[in-house]
């Protein structure tokens, strides 16, 4: 899951949770790269990278890559279209997941016959079915699955945030790729990094699933805020909702040789994460065979911070109307008397299924304040509400 101001992913953060699981991670049965570069176009939404893809009369599908994540989850649909020839889709076991929260769930798990991204082709792939309706609702597209980082183990895999496609390579012979190479373990089957704030060191895990730019255990660490930590408003997970706390760090973040000032910082009770809002300033490039992951940028200049604007307000999105899930404490809306569980119909004056995710995410970066209709029985009541700042 962005949670820098917009809807914070009101719903479904499996993507900020990183679904792993408890077993071995079994591989995709066969990988086939039918060009020695392939170049999957992929679209931003916020930080998060979508890949758009057609191999049958079906498509296109799309896909968001999650790195933080060991699994691959597709949607029932695409299990039906392509059931495994060696293990049917009625046979599914579950299996027990873990998400951001530290809390689990168990989901079934079956294997599908191919996913293909362009030119590369991943065949008899272990999956977990997951109904993906209300992220797909959140973004404003249909989203037909999410690919967990073991599924490019067969390849060097490389997310050019800057031109928004995916590149896959093949293991051999090492690809050559500039910027600054470090270090992964991946006993997690997921990459964990070593990192620094100011002269502090802890490992975090590179979670392209997540829309924070840090997120933080503070275990093992001296606090050291500028901005202390808030309450933000409620994100949700797999397994269920937690409540948002942000603030900024005084010390830069260190990435290899790039340099974060002043980092935004989401806490966190789990595992320390490097979100899309770092990553998208950058070519990562992820060789598994070598446990080696390599940041590029065009400039060494600082990566900025910006600070984290709010409506307060998180949603849970359907085609009529926006359900406010929460309310940020001490925010306007908040005084204005919003509450979690009224409706929203129109955004200035707009209905709300003319705004999908990147334009709302514009009209919080850069508006003074926005007109909501909120519906109460069968009357429309409008309140325009502030946009503020959340973390300075």
């Amino acid at each position: 899951m962005i949670l820098r101001p917009a809807i914070i992913l009101g719903l479904l953060l499996l993507l900020a949770g990183c679904a792993t699981r408890t077993a071995e991670i079994a591989r995709p049965g066969r990988t086939s790269l039918g060009t020695p570069l392939v170049i999957v176009p992929a679209r931003t939404l916020g930080n998060y990278l979508l890949v758009e893809t057609k191999w049958d009369r079906h498509g296109p599908y799309r896909f968001l890559v999650d790195t933080g994540s060991s699994t691959t989850l597709v949607t029932p649909e695409l299990v039906a279209r392509y059931p495994s020839r060696q293990q049917p889709a009625v046979a599914m076991p579950r299996v027990r997941v873990r998400s951001a929260s530290g809390e689990s769930a168990l989901l079934p798990s079956t294997t599908i016959r191919r996913i293909e991204l362009e030119e590369a082709r991943f065949e008899d792939v272990p999956v977990l079915v997951h109904d993906l309706r209300e992220l797909s609702a959140h973004f404003g597209v249909k989203i037909d699955g999410i690919l967990g980082f073991q599924l490019f183990r067969e390849t060097v895999m490389t997310l050019d945030y800057p031109q928004s496609r995916l590149l896959l390579q093949p293991r051999y012979p090492a690809p050559l790729h500039p910027g600054t190479a470090i270090t992964f373990n991946s006993e997690q089957r997921t990459p964990f990094i070593p990192l620094k704030l100011g002269d502090q060191s802890f490992t975090a895990l590179i979670d392209s699933g997540s829309d924070a730019a840090l997120t933080l255990n503070l275990a093992g660490l001296e606090p050291d805020f500028e901005t202390p930590p808030r309450s933000g408003v409620v994100v949700g997970t797999l397994t269920g909702d937690h409540l948002q706390q942000v603030g900024r760090w005084r010390a830069p973040l260190q990435v290899g040789d790039y340099t974060v000032p002043r980092p935004v910082v989401d806490l966190t009770e789990n595992f320390s994460s490097l979100g899309g809002g770092v990553l998208r300033h950058f070519t990562v490039t992820f060789d598994q065979e070598r446990n080696r992951v390599t940041f590029h940028r065009e400039t060494h200049a600082p990566v900025p911070a910006a600070v984290r604007r709010s409506s307060g307000l998180s949603f849970t999105k359907l085609p009529a109307y926006w359900r406010i899930v929460s309310v940020v404490a001490g925010s306007p809306a908040e005084a204005a008397g919003v509450q979690a569980g009224d409706l929203v119909t129109r955004i200035n004056a707009e209905p709300v299924e003319r705004w999908d995710f990147n334009r709302f995410e514009q009209l919080i970066a850069n508006a003074d304040e926005i007109r909501f209709s909120f519906l109460n029985g069968t009357q429309e009541t409008e309140r325009t509400l502030p946009v503020f700042t959340l973390v300075p």
